[in-house]
């Protein structure tokens, strides 16, 4: 089983997010056997909104770890809020969002919430 552990800083949100991106790239790329390119980029996607939703709702730092299964990778985020996602309306007109967390569970084949004292860690399994 191959893991992968990234502290994401919270000091400039965007490029947070995009070496998230970047190092998931990182772990995908090294994974034997090979990920389809598809079922990496969807790892990608879902790391980029967990990841974001982490930054911006759940205390402004988060921690990254990615496990790969033999048939799935897990991708866990750990933020310090104890509020779970939810799924609400997406805003069509104003760019307030909505849209993230149930992309997540249509892409998933499962997402968990697991409320700690300190925090919370959202994670969801994806197709290898």
């Amino acid at each position: 089983m191959d893991t992968m552990s990234v502290n994401v800083s919270p000091l400039h949100s965007a490029t947070s997010v995009a070496g998230a991106r970047e190092s998931t790239r990182g772990f995908l790329d090294g994974l034997v056997p090979a990920i389809e390119a598809e079922a990496a980029d969807t790892v990608v996607l879902v790391v980029s909104e967990l990841v974001t939703n982490a930054l911006r709702h759940g205390g402004g730092a988060c921690t990254l770890e990615l496990i790969a299964h033999p048939d799935s990778v897990e991708v866990a985020v750990r933020d310090r809020s104890p509020q779970v996602p939810r799924m609400r309306t997406p805003d069509l007109n104003g760019g307030a969002g909505g849209f993230g967390w149930p992309m997540v569970n249509r892409l998933a084949r499962a997402t968990t919430v697991n409320r700690q004292a300190d925090g919370k860690t959202v994670r969801a399994f994806l197709a290898r």
